[in-house]
């Protein structure tokens, strides 16, 4: 009996995919992508046993039905869909016992639907322990075709020699990811999906950024600013040569790191065979500036930006495709992107992991992963450099001190690279507990025709503004990105112009966004966030003197949490004598200061996974390895400049890929229960519970030109309005 894994609309039997050859094409493929740590025969296994669920005769029938052909002889009339995922699970349970078997157990049954638990969860049906039950069930009646193909999913008796109790539960996304991708691959090649045509080489990538840089520095002056940045990227490509793992770049803000980063990525990725560049940046509020300058050097097609504001303009099927398993020679992603999908159970979000293999990874801000994450964040990144051929920079200019790991320092001398770059003074307030009001500061920055100021909060930066003269500029999260993104241009060219401009915002200006402006005013906040600050003032070190950094205390302490706890932080260190706020190892000494006052839930988490080898609760585990709480605020969409045909695309035609992703540019994120009391007043309102379910749009509230999406006459608390 002919068995059939996919079927073609309007295509006769013979044009089907026969089971036998998706098994053996995913399980190749699959052992291929797997080879990288050792484990190809295992991702083979998975491979031929992942869909054999599929020789039922209710999913055979199943396909018949679908597509008119009820009559072609199979038993059952058609019926609904058919669980194919749980057999291959049971098989390999029963027949293979141990770890072999229940490691296969849970790539096979979670092949469509994720990763399970092994324990059952509180409805009971979706642990890998439940499951099995049915599965044996589907498995009684193709015994004889399964028999026919099992000699090709015997793994080895053992896994891997690195593979361990605490590293287990990582492996195990590994090969999962590996098996993901092959499928969909193999699918998608079937059903004539476009696949990507092919990508420069890394060699010629690199060629290219060397014609850049050459044109760059012979445009550029002789200013010591430049001179530092000629010295980081000679040390970077002198690092490239240097054995693969970890390493560090300390290096000031506005002191080449993206470019020089790059250089040893792509030098240190020839040199070792590596097959890609993966570059992670932790806010999608400056990603896309980021790629960018990398497109502008590297081409559109072999640079692929994967993170939630994507436009879709820029996105065609061919990088739509590599975004999905990072199949490009460089990838730019985000914090979230990347560290949540190496805890995730999800199919979509792991279908990548396979490509971080024998890559390497610029960890751009790494002071910026979560505090309360970081013992799960730096267990995933060693895991990556010892067992995975990964190489990771971590690239910032305020380095924190990662506990349990010890990079290899690219510059030489961080602290004289600081003073040849040094190009502001920090002025601190004598009293760190002295608050000065919002008028006072309104007045100060009155006395600048250029300077920017930043605050902690949402609040706080409407409060200021208001107290501003005309003219001033307004940014934070309550406008959309899109919003942003033309506020931002407009700063720069009134900058460039040489024209006044006055500036009020919150954080999202101090991570990667390049203005320059002569003077800085920053509410106290985290030591690193003011540094971050200061990489906004006198940037290109054009002034006749140094920029100035003012920092006062605002008359609302941060929100409760890390900001606050951030700025204790830096009042502690404002008690240690002679210390310098600019100077490499004061950074380090903040963060020794600063992790222990975090609540770091990270460590139970971790033993959650290792604890009891191999019942490991995937699902939950991915559930609750998120960076960003997505049930404290929510998405609205905002009725700005183009939103509007697309807000009606969406009521009308339902969420598509397309739609919702530009409809990303136009959104702003709320407090959850603000959003639920403007619905019930209707300002706010869903677009349509049908087509549409749980989306919310503006509705009668009004999106304002100067700060976006007025919701202060909700009167929130402080603490809702970060950012």
């Amino acid at each position: 009996m002919e068995y059939y894994a996919h079927s073609l609309e309007g295509r006769p039997l013979k044009e089907w995919q026969k089971l036998e050859d998706h098994l053996r094409q995913t399980a190749e493929m699959a052992r291929e992508f797997a080879a990288g740590f050792e484990s190809g025969d295992w991702a083979a296994a998975a491979g031929f046993l992942h869909d054999i669920g599929k020789a039922a005769p209710e999913f055979q029938a199943y396909l018949a039905h679908e597509n008119g052909l009820d009559d072609v002889g199979y038993d059952g009339a058609g019926g609904g869909r058919v669980n194919h995922s749980s057999a291959g699970a049971a098989f390999a349970e029963d027949v293979m016992k141990a770890i072999p078997g229940r490691t296969l157990a849970y790539l096979a049954a979670g092949h469509h639907a994720g990763l399970p638990d092994w324990f059952s969860d509180p409805t009971g049906n979706a642990a890998l322990s439940v499951r099995l039950a049915e599965g044996r069930e589907n498995l009684k009646r193709i015994r004889a075709a399964v028999e026919v193909w099992s000699s090709g999913c015997r793994p080895p008796a053992k896994a891997p020699p690195f593979v361990c109790p605490n590293n287990y539960h990582f492996w195990v996304r590994m090969l999962y990811s590996c098996l993901v991708d092959a499928d969909f691959l193999d699918t998608e090649t079937f059903m004539r999906a476009v696949r990507n045509p092919g990508f420069a080489s890394l060699d010629e990538l690199r060629k290219r950024l060397d014609r850049h840089m050459a044109a760059k520095m012979a445009n550029c002056e002789g200013t010591p600013v430049n001179l530092a940045r000629r010295d980081v990227l000679a040390a970077c490509r002198k690092a490239a040569n240097e054995t693969p793992g970890l390493y560090s770049l300390t290096v000031p803000t506005g002191g080449g790191k993206t470019l020089s980063g790059m250089a040893f990525a792509l030098d240190h990725a020839i040199r070792h065979g590596k097959r890609r560049v993966i570059y992670v940046i932790p806010y999608t509020s400056i990603i896309e500036q980021t790629a960018a300058v990398l497109r502008n050097i590297f081409g559109d097609d072999n640079v692929v930006e994967h993170h939630s504001n994507l436009d879709p303009e820029k996105e065609t099927e061919r990088s739509r495709l590599a975004s999905e398993n990072w199949d490009a020679p460089i990838v730019v992603t985000t914090n979230v992107q990347c560290f949540e999908s190496l805890y995730s159970a999800k199919p979509s979000r792991c279908r990548k992991l396979h490509n971080i293999v024998s890559s390497v990874v610029i960890l751009d801000e790494a002071q910026l992963i979560p505090p309360q994450w970081l013992i799960p964040s730096v267990d995933a990144i060693r895991e990556l450099t010892v067992n995975y051929s990964v190489t990771v920079l971590l690239s910032t200019a305020t380095q924190p001190a990662l506990p349990g790991l010890d990079p290899k320092e690219i510059i030489s001398d961080p602290a004289g690279l600081y003073e040849r770059l040094r190009r502001t003074d920090i002025s601190m307030p004598p009293d760190l507990n002295t608050v000065v009001e919002w008028g006072e500061v309104a007045r100060r920055l009155k006395q600048h025709e250029q300077v920017l100021c930043i605050v902690n909060t949402r609040r706080d930066c409407r409060e200021l503004f208001d107290l501003m003269p005309d003219g001033t500029i307004h940014l934070s999260a309550l406008m959309c990105s899109q919003h942003r993104s033309e506020k931002i241009d407009e700063i720069k060219q009134l900058l460039k112009n040489g024209n006044p401009v006055r500036v009020v915002s919150t954080q999202l200006v101090e991570a990667g966004v390049d203005i320059d402006f002569p003077v800085v005013y920053r509410a106290l906040g985290g030591l690193d966030s003011i540094a971050q600050a200061a990489g906004r003032c006198n940037r290109e070190g054009r002034l006749p003197g140094k920029g100035q950094i003012h920092v006062f205390v605002p008359p609302r302490d941060p929100p409760r949490g890390l900001l606050r706890k951030a700025a204790a932080t830096t009042r502690e260190m404002g008690a240690l004598p002679n210390y310098d706020p600019q100077a490499p190892e004061t950074f380090r000494k903040y963060f020794e200061l600063f992790y222990p006052r975090v609540n770091d839930n990270g460590g139970d988490f971790l033993k959650s996974l290792q604890k009891d080898v191999p019942n490991v609760p995937f699902r939950t585990a991915g559930d609750t390895f998120t960076f960003i709480d997505d049930t404290a605020q929510r998405p609205v969409i905002v009725r700005y400049r183009g939103s509007e045909p697309w807000i009606d695309r969406l009521r009308f035609v339902g969420p598509t890929r397309e739609i919702m992703r530009r409809l990303q540019r136009y959104t702003v994120n709320v407090p959850s229960r603000m959003v639920d009391d403007m619905i019930a007043d209707g300002r706010l309102a869903f677009v349509d519970e049908k087509k549409a379910p749980g989306v919310v749009a503006q509705a009668c509230m009004r999106y304002n030109d100067v700060f976006g999406l007025d919701v202060y006459a909700a009167q929130l608390p402080a603490e809702d309005l970060i950012v």
